[in-house]
């Protein structure tokens, strides 16, 4: 049945036999091309019946079918004549999130959690004052539904009876791992009691049988609704911002779900439609799957759902074993998630300390301002989030932490490039946005051991907000220090009183930079390669150190814009340090989705690049300014003091 849907109206034709034939035919095609390509399977899993049923009652792209998160678009995808998933996520292929790039059918390329509903309320305003009759449907999952963006949109939406607009909450009690919270419990206590609407059906075709009395008495019983409902499914929660509710509906019954969305879409005002999905849905290894169904997996083994290739020790490991020796040591440790439990490393920590953790939901502007609290209460905070997730926090983490002083470490997962998630995913700004918060310190550790030091030096911090930011995926060899400046750590020496390039490198670009100035070397250009460790504030040590060489070169895993080459640039300025400076990083603009070596290969971020044009401009100054440097001007005493073991 697949092969034969080439856009969404090829559904109108099948029967209902031929409905659930192509459900399950959706299923046994995504678990086999997921796990060859790894990406988003346990959700979609869980949204076949639903997403069919979505494209069967509304006429996208006429009608705005918007996904929040995005994740659980694959079935979308399928159903939209995208069925060449050989390239999932890969240079080339499909993006693992809706693309607008590849098809008319995909409206939000935003895959971070809880804006549909403003998008969603933005389109049918702009429907009413355009007067078009287009329906707008929003698919928000409970889990989206924990952050404070949702309930804004949903305190809007509210406020205009007569505008259509349809929510469908997709129930599966999940985000990553189950959905906590108020909301949580909430949304439990109507999947486990008897629908009102169900209800009243059936208490209906009763009583209209019942002679005399029946019709007057349902009568009496529908005026009474709002009570009955109370009484029977207690969804007063959202009736009570005045939005119409539907359900709960069994989201893999795609009749019920057809007939649940129609009276949605009739009714002309905003309409919740509550489905009950079950993610990861007819594949046993995800339903086995504990911690977060097959949330996202890399490539597996279709039959047993084990991965293929057993990869090597990664950063976020390191980073929570060394948070449950941190918790063993100091009472005081507390962490923080934003339903993230298992991604950023905490599930350690959580089943050694139950007490000292904290999962806000999708919410991390409260998880901020949370940690300040704690911070001011007496504890040290650790809110590990994904670094392209710290951008929502920001005013919390300038106001409320920063401003107040307050000894709170964020500690920054899949930093810089992280290639296959596409534009919003990579973690590439927070050095940028972070440079102006005053007394923020910032480190990027180099490689594993560096993790657990700067963890430990963060969190002695505590009168001034600290960050630790590392990358995604496995974690390489550690890279010795051979000497220190100051707070820095020198990596290599030039081996000559007049070094040509003072090359400062960033985080876990310290192998590339050896490797730069290796090719350096090779062509005659003596090289001090040093680590800042600390990238905020910029190291005392570095404009003596920079004014001992020709040129001074960055080279950091983030936006040139603003980072910490503007940093160090701005550092020698101030200094009256005149010495050339080239920054490199990554490009002011949003990265397709491709490897983490694609993405750097195509923005130049690699060693023969950079060595390149770093021999260009010392050859430009040997031009210009012959040796470049005044022997009579510059001590040629070494700064660099030897480490000693």
């Amino acid at each position: 049945m697949l092969t034969r849907i080439a856009g969404p109206r090829d559904l109108d034709r099948l029967t209902p036999e031929q409905l659930d034939q192509l459900a399950e035919e959706i299923r046994t095609f995504l678990v086999d091309a997921v796990s060859k390509t790894g990406g988003h399977l346990g959700p979609n899993l869980g949204v076949v019946e639903l997403t069919i049923a979505l494209h069967r009652v509304f006429e996208s792209p006429k009608d705005k079918v918007l996904f929040d998160t995005g994740h659980q678009s694959y079935v979308h995808k399928l159903l939209t004549g995208r069925q060449d998933f050989s390239k999932l996520k890969s240079k080339g292929g499909l993006s693992g999130y809706p693309s607008r790039a590849e098809s008319e059918h995909d409206i939000i390329e935003n895959s971070h959690a809880s804006t549909v509903l403003g998008w969603a309320d933005g389109l049918a305003k702009a429907n009413e004052l355009l007067g078009k009759g287009d329906h707008v449907v929003a698919v928000i999952g409970d889990g989206a539904l924990t952050g404070g963006m949702a309930w804004e949109a949903l305190n809007n939406i509210a406020a205009a009876k007569d505008r259509p607009l349809v929510i469908v909450v997709n129930d599966n009690e999940r985000s990553y791992g189950p959905t906590i919270g108020g909301l949580a419990n909430h949304l439990a206590t109507l999947r486990t009691t008897d629908g009102y609407e169900r209800f009243l059906a059936r208490g209906k075709d009763i009583l209209e049988r019942t002679p005399v009395v029946g019709r007057p008495l349902y009568g009496t019983l529908h005026g009474a609704k709002k009570g009955l409902k109370d009484f029977i499914a207690p969804q007063g929660m959202f009736e009570d911002l005045g939005l119409k509710y539907v359900g709960p509906i069994d989201g893999h019954d795609i009749e019920a779900l057809e007939s649940a969305l129609q009276r949605a879409k009739r009714f002309g005002g905003p309409v919740i439609v509550h489905c009950l999905t079950e993610k990861g849905r007819g594949y046993t290894p995800a339903l086995e799957d504990e911690a977060d169904r097959f949330h996202a997996v890399g490539k597996i083994h279709p039959d047993t759902g084990l991965p293929v290739a057993t990869a090597g020790l990664d950063w976020t490991s390191v980073f929570g074993e060394e948070m449950v020796k941190l918790g063993k040591e100091r009472k005081d440790i507390v962490a923080i998630t934003a339903a993230m439990l298992q991604p950023v490393g905490l599930t350690q920590f959580e089943k050694e300390f139950p007490d000292r953790i904290y999962d806000v939901g999708i919410a991390e502007q409260h998880g901020a301002v949370s940690a300040a609290g704690l911070a001011t209460g007496g504890l040290h905070p650790v809110f590990a989030v994904y670094a392209t997730f710290l951008n929502r926090a920001f005013d919390q983490v300038l106001m409320d932490v920063a401003l107040h002083n307050c000894g709170v470490t964020f500690v920054l997962d899949r930093a810089g490039i992280t290639g296959t998630d596409g534009a919003s995913h990579n973690g590439m700004w927070d050095m940028s946005i972070l440079q102006c918060v005053p007394g923020l310190r910032i480190a990027a550790p180099r490689d594993a051991d560096q993790v657990r030091a700067q963890l430990r030096e963060a969190v002695d911090i505590d009168d001034a907000p600290t960050v630790v930011r590392f990358s995604k995926g496995a974690v390489g060899p550690a890279v010795k220090a051979v000497g220190r400046v100051g707070g820095m750590d020198v990596l290599r020496e030039a081996g000559t009183d007049r070094p040509d390039v003072l090359l400062v490198s960033v985080g876990a670009l310290a192998p590339m930079c050896l490797e730069i100035a290796g090719l350096l070397d090779a062509q005659g250009i003596s090289t001090t390669v040093v680590d800042p460790r600390w990238v905020k504030p910029v190291d005392d040590a570095m404009a003596p150190l920079a004014e001992r060489h020709r040129v001074v070169v960055t080279v950091e895993d983030n936006s040139r814009a603003g980072g910490v080459g503007s940093a160090v640039s701005q550092a020698l300025r101030d200094a009256g340090v005149d010495v050339p400076l080239r920054d490199f990083g990554i490009p002011p603009r949003f990265l397709d989705h491709a490897s983490r070596k694609e993405v750097m290969a195509e923005i130049g971020l690699t060693a023969p690049d950079i060595a390149r044009q770093v021999t260009g401009l010392v050859a430009k100054l040997d031009g210009r300014f012959g040796t470049g440097v005044d022997d009579d001007s510059v001590d040629g005493g070494s700064m660099i003091e030897p480490v000693r073991d």
